[in-house]
């Protein structure tokens, strides 16, 4: 509890020490928003494990917690730090080509959460993870006004339209913003839509918590209306994890798996009751922090579900994987003293270990920490 106790003491320090820079743009939108965008900071520090953020990326994404639309790439813990971009040819520029999952987060919707998140995920793939920030603007305290953050499924379609007064407040133009969809869906959707879209990326993982599933779901929908073709071909070879809400995907993604706390009331009324949860966690409520009781343990999660079911299932990957695999094994030891994986806890095996270096090493390499300039109250950019 004192390590996430810090990271948001920290990140609220940093946040505070920008303010006066914030304020010569958007005053009036900043002042109003600044202690909603603070309180959501506090929500997203009791619900994700921020404990796995370090002090300097704490700071680092201060200024930018509420850039609905950014993008940042998360490395596994100890594998240098994140990377904040602007758009998306940015993403792919730092070296976003590279990641095979996508995460989106949901809750107070600040960068501090996503991160924490996209950490825990990628932990458990052991290579770096996409994440998309889904921000805090004029339009979600209109939402939340009329119970939106709590039924959030039910008025999934009010939000979209008031984004555009978030617009005429001058919010920061990251993400897809120039798409020219703002009317239909909100910044954020719209950023995973297009990352979802993008031929030059490849994710084989999509792996959402709470009303990140919403966005993931609205954003395969959307991109199954334009782009059935492309729908399918990630149908293929794409894994769906649902965290915390069950959420429709479209039906053309068969290897759904919906993960559900055993005490998560909160996940239950905001999920639809038709789909039915293919795992649940025990003695887990709707939070992730790993510092606090009743926990979704994320990482231990996803490591589970990946053993039984791996994320690459195209031919051609597994025999690039297959191939890796032998590259990295022990020519000497035998395979019958290999022992088998462990279920949830502990540390890898050797033979999960073995299929980390070969999907680390051959598939993801390791993505190099640039710094960004995105701030989600400075004056937007004229150009990108």
């Amino acid at each position: 509890m004192f390590q996430t106790a810090f990271t948001l003491s920290l990140t609220q320090f940093a946040r505070t020490l920008s303010l006066p820079e914030r304020l010569q743009r958007s005053p009036a939108r900043n002042l109003v928003l600044e202690g909603l965008r603070q309180r959501n900071l506090a929500l997203d520090a009791l619900f994700y494990d921020v404990n796995v953020i370090t002090p300097e990326e704490a700071f680092y994404i201060s200024d930018s917690l509420a850039a609905e639309g950014a993008i940042m790439i998360v490395p596994p813990s100890g594998c240098g730090a994140l990377t904040l971009c602007e758009t998306i040819d940015e993403f792919i520029l730092r070296g976003g080509a590279d990641a095979r999952a996508l995460a989106v987060a949901g809750i107070g919707g600040s960068a501090l959460g996503a991160a924490a998140f996209a950490r825990n995920v990628a932990d458990a793939v052991d290579a770096p993870v996409a994440v998309v920030v889904s921000g805090y603007g004029i339009a979600d305290v209109i939402t939340e006004a009329f119970g939106g953050l709590f039924f959030f499924g039910h008025l999934k379609g009010l939000r979209p339209m008031l984004e555009r007064l978030d617009d005429l407040a001058g919010r920061p133009k990251v993400g897809a913003y120039r798409d020219g969809t703002a009317a239909r869906t909100s910044l954020d959707t719209r950023t995973v839509q297009a990352l979802l879209a993008d031929p030059r990326l490849s994710f084989r993982l999509l792996a959402g918590h709470s009303k990140g599933n919403l966005v993931l779901s609205a954003a395969l929908h959307n991109l199954w209306k334009q782009d059935e073709a492309r729908v399918s071909e990630l149908a293929k070879n794409t894994k769906i994890v649902t965290i915390g809400t069950r959420i429709a995907m479209p039906s053309v993604f068969t290897d759904v798996v919906d993960v559900m706390g055993e005490w998560d009331w909160f996940g239950e009324i905001n999920s639809r009751p038709f789909i039915h949860a293919d795992q649940r966690i025990p003695q887990a409520w709707h939070h992730t922090n790993t510092d606090l009781g009743g926990h979704l343990p994320v990482t231990t999660t996803l490591r589970e579900i990946l053993a039984i079911s791996p994320i690459i299932e195209n031919p051609k990957l597994a025999e690039e994987q297959t191939a890796a695999l032998g590259a990295v094994s022990e020519p000497t030891k035998p395979e019958a003293e290999v022992p088998l994986p462990s279920p949830l806890g502990g540390k890898p095996t050797a033979t999960i270990d073995k299929v980390r270096k070969a999907f680390s090493a051959g598939i993801l390499p390791a993505v190099q920490p640039v710094e960004s300039s995105v701030a989600d109250d400075l004056q937007p950019p004229t150009s990108h």
